[in-house]
């Protein structure tokens, strides 16, 4: 997979952006203040990342998504890793990223790279979305908060 900046002007992948985050309102506002990065296969967009600073020395990885028909193939790993490499290239001392406490495999995913639980965002998804989400036959309230010193 080639992972690569989106250029100026080149529209995201929205169809991807609102996988991994279903409210397009909160994609546009942080898409447009963070560094949006692509993954593509054979010149086809598969996985989008954000990295959005949010403090000083502080970056989030705010949107971490891969098509659903490439899901369980190592993308997701691969951009996961990418974002880090990232994040200290740019000058960042540490990475943080939020995720459901539903969401076993990015639960995972984020530790098998690296990343520490720090904190539980009780009801986050219940105050910053409209409609109710559910996911692996749970509704979604909580965000697990996970960070790693670059």
């Amino acid at each position: 997979m080639n992972i690569r900046r989106l250029i100026p002007g080149e529209p995201p992948p929205m169809d991807l952006l609102l996988l991994a985050d279903p409210s397009k309102r909160l994609v546009e506002d942080y898409i447009h203040r963070g560094h949006c990065y692509i993954g593509e296969v054979d010149s086809a967009v598969i996985g989008v990342y954000v990295l959005l600073p949010t403090r000083p020395d502080t970056v989030e990885l705010v949107n971490v998504a891969v098509a659903e028909e490439r899901h369980g193939q190592g993308f997701g790993k691969q951009l996961v890793n990418h974002a880090v490499r990232q994040a200290k290239e740019l000058g960042f001392a540490t990475i943080e990223v939020g995720t459901g406490s539903t969401g076993v495999a990015q639960l995972a995913l984020y530790q098998k790279c690296g990343f520490r639980m720090t904190a539980i965002d009780r009801d986050f998804f219940v105050r910053h979305y409209e409609e109710e989400i559910y996911e692996n036959g749970m509704r979604l309230r909580d965000m697990v908060r996970l960070s790693q010193d670059l």
